[in-house]
Parts: C-alpha cells; structure tokens; sequence
C-alpha cells in the first residue's frame, strides 16, 4: 500500500470521519481548537549532514502550516524528541531553534517526551483555535482556485543539498534556506477561516495536494500552467539543471504554502494571492485540459 490507502485503512479500522484533514476540529465550550501533528525523521525527512540549527523551527513550521490552512493560528506544543546515543549535544540547538519558531508563530511548548533511539527525530503536537474550521471536503463547482505563493524552491533547495557542493551561487543559498527554513504567514489563517470553501498546505507537492483536496470535496479541479507562480530563483534553478519548470513544481513538497478555493462573488483583498483555475463538476485535476497523476512525496515509495 501506498501512504494515502494507508491512510484509508486506518480511517476504516478507527471510524472517525473527522479524520483526514490538515488538523482535526474540536469543539471545546464556546471555541474551537484544531489539533494536529506531524513529525521530522533522520533519513527519511533530513539527512545527518544538513544544517541542524535549522530543524526545530522546521518542525514547528511544519505543524503551523497545517494550523494555517485549517482557519487557524497556533497555540500550544508538545514536543517528543527522539535522540541518538551519540546526539545528545544537540539537545540545546534543537530547542533553541524550537523557541525561535514558536515566538515568531505566538505558540508555546508546553510539554512532550524525550525518548533514545537510533536516529533523530523530532514529533510534534500542536493545538491552535479559529473561528471556523476550513477543512478539504468543501470546495463546490464554481469556486475559483488559489496559490499563496510560488512553488518548488523547497525541492530544488532539497536537490542542492544532495549535491554537496563546496560552493553555492547566491540564487541557490536562497533555495536551500527556503527548504531549511520554510515561514508561513499567519495572517492566512484568519483569511482562510474568513473566506475560504476549502484548504490545504503543500507539503507533498502539487499534483498531490490538489489531487487530495479534489477527491474530499468529490470535484473536479482545473488548473492552467501559465498560472501557476514561479520564484525567479527556481527559474534560474531549472534553467542552470535542464529541469521542467512546471513538471519539476507538481513533484516538488515541502514549500507550506496554502492551497485554496474560494467563492467567486468574495472579492480578493490580498494581490499576494495567486489565480490558477476552477472547480468544475466532475472527478480528478486537469492541468491545461489534460488529467494530471499524483506524482508527489510518497513516505512509503521506493523511489
């Protein structure tokens, strides 16, 4: 099985269709929190030799992202660490980085668990609160389909970190810190709790993103390449590695950007936002009229 009939097999065996979104919604009294969690893995997530500063503001990133698209702003973390024998140094790096993300966010850790292992890795639970939860299982034809941002600096950051090179130009240090060092806008939740039928963030890629937010609301999703944005610097990337501007994009996970619909009749009030296509009646994602495959991030692919 692949991760997402992974995934479907567990919602079977548990029975709660509340699970399958970014976060899960509870009402609490008069609030609602949005709880959720998502790990970074040694080998899987990281490799040993990458910057480790780093790794504690991308693992609270990780989870605000998935607040951030729920409607949402952060609020409490739990934090399980596991640690190495031989990486205990670290301890203090990681938490210190772990503080810098939390007082950039407005959350704060409030708990977790230290546990040895054979490789590090660090789990966090965040729980946030909105005024309304925006989940994947609504977006309605006639909705039109936005972008937050560019997409895939984070996998050609990835891709220059595998190089190892002794030296980078100034375009591809800008790649490799957006990977690293990933920072989502706050300001999104609040707009998405606002305004939005439907979200998701991007943290497998593209194609499979979009795909996942087509299958739960049970639409179709037209997309147009021209309309899909681009950083100047992965232009400069794909063009200097012979690579596929819009193919190299659908692959590419790991950049937090917030994946939307929203009523047409709802005027836009930020030009950050980025236009790229309709939902439509129908089944599955069509990129300039022809079906598109998930081709993104698999946790149990081979490849």
């Amino acid at each position: 099985m692949n991760e997402f009939e992974v995934i479907e097999k567990i919602k079977q065996i548990v029975g709660n269709k509340i699970i399958g979104d970014d976060a899960a919604p509870l009402r609490v009294g008069n609030k609602i929190l949005l709880a959720t969690n998502d790990i970074l893995l040694e080998g899987q997530h990281f490799l040993d030799y990458f910057p480790q500063e780093f790794l504690g503001w991308k693992a609270i990133t990780v989870n605000a992202s998935d607040i951030v698209a729920s409607g949402g702003q952060p609020k409490y973390v739990l934090v399980s660490l596991l640690l190495p024998k031989n990486k205990t140094t670290l301890v203090e790096k990681i938490y210190r980085s772990i503080k810098k993300a939390c007082q950039y966010y407005g959350c704060r850790v409030i708990g977790g668990n230290i546990s040895r292992s054979g490789k590090l890795g660090i789990d966090i639970f965040m729980i946030g609160e909105t005024k309304r939860f925006v989940g994947r299982r609504q977006a309605k034809p006639g909705n039109s389909v936005y972008l937050t941002g560019p997409i895939g600096d984070s996998r050609a950051g990835l891709e220059l970190l595998f190089m190892k090179k002794k030296a980078y130009e100034n375009f591809e240090k800008i790649l490799i810190e957006k990977h690293l060092r990933p920072v989502i806008d706050l300001k999104l939740g609040q707009y998405i709790s606002n305004h939005s039928s439907a979200s998701i963030d991007i943290s497998d890629g593209l194609s499979s993103d979009i795909y996942q937010l087509a299958k739960s609301s049970r639409i179709k999703i037209k997309i147009k390449s021209e309309k899909i944005p681009f950083s100047k610097e992965l232009k400069l990337f794909c063009k200097k590695y012979d690579h596929n501007l819009v193919d190299f994009s659908l692959k590419g996970g790991e950049d937090y950007r917030i994946l939307f619909t929203q009523n047409d009749k709802l005027q836009m009030t930020d030009d950050k936002f980025f236009y790229i296509g309709k939902v439509v009646k129908g089944s599955g994602v069509f990129l300039d009229e022809k079906k598109i495959k998930n081709k993104s991030f698999d946790h149990f692919s081979s490849s």
